[in-house]
């Protein structure tokens, strides 16, 4: 049942060091408050599940909080890669980091096997693929109806999944509107959920109800964190702030300035910050 919390308590009552958590968006409301909030605390040892990391990700596992991440695809959107990942791959930088890499349709139907509380997910997929002979949970089943051969992959079960959205009601239910991937099935799979929101109202009575992706039962903990995406975006909010990822990549190339950069925008900040962040993207998406 959802409870309205502050960041720091969501974080801080849901999140335990070694636990496998997804922050999951795609393309907007990817949840950057909720991670730096978890930098913040300092909770280590994570596994990560993602279908696309991006800059969250690479802060995350710059400041060696990460041992291992399962993901479908890695990269700063539209710039190229991700430094500190890279850096911890090849060089052990801070800390040595594992990958799992899957397809997103695997991920996808991985989260929906978990949501659904089946021990894996089986799809048609990975046929001719070189990602088998690197990942050893890409295996395959013989259809006993059909005699098709299918691949499959182990149902993914977070312990916390994160996402920002667009809007709670006092009752705790969630609306996101504008692209899905894969949040509700992240939330869905997940045993807590922890959602940031752009606003809180006090009923979705003028929306449709399809909106309300996530009813309030799914769901530990609300935070209220107004440009809580950035530097994504959030349809009907704020627009994305492209020179933040092309920045990034400078910031994450050198680990003194990407220190620097997390020490001021991050340990030095709060989740009050990311609202102000926001304010010269109004009306850019």
């Amino acid at each position: 049942m959802a409870q309205f919390k502050t960041l720091k308590d969501a974080v801080a009552d849901n999140l335990r060091p070694g636990d496998i958590a997804a922050f999951e968006g795609f393309t907007h409301l990817i949840p950057h408050a909720a991670a730096h909030e978890v930098i913040r605390q300092g909770i280590g040892e994570l596994t990560l599940v993602r279908l696309t990391p991006d800059l969250v990700y690479d802060q995350l596992v710059g400041c060696g909080l990460v041992k291992k991440m399962i993901f479908s695809y890695l990269g700063n959107p539209g710039v190229g890669l991700l430094r500190r990942v890279r850096d911890a791959v090849e060089n052990g930088v801070p800390q040595a980091l594992e990958l799992e890499e899957h397809s997103h349709a695997a991920l996808a139907n991985a989260y929906e096997a978990g949501a659904a509380g089946l021990p894996m997910a089986v799809f048609r997929g990975y046929k001719g693929a070189g990602l088998k002979a690197v990942n050893a949970n890409i295996r395959s089943v013989t259809c006993p109806f059909t005699g098709e051969e299918l691949a499959a992959v182990p149902a993914i079960r977070p312990d916390v999944t994160f996402i920002h959205a667009q809007k709670a009601d006092r009752k705790g239910n969630v609306l996101i509107e504008g692209i899905l991937g894969v949040q509700k099935e992240a939330v869905l799979a997940a045993r807590r959920a922890v959602i940031t929101v752009e606003e809180i109202v006090d009923d979705f009575d003028d929306a449709h109800p399809n909106l309300t992706i996530l009813p309030h039962w799914t769901i530990s903990a609300i935070a209220h964190v107004p440009g809580g995406a950035h530097p994504s975006y959030a349809r009907g909010y704020y627009g994305r702030d492209n020179a933040a990822y092309v920045e990034w990549d400078e910031i994450a190339a050198d680990m003194d300035r990407f220190r620097a950069w997390i020490d001021t925008h991050v340990m030095q900040a709060g989740p009050e910050d990311f609202a102000g962040r926001v304010e010269t993207l109004k009306g850019k998406m």
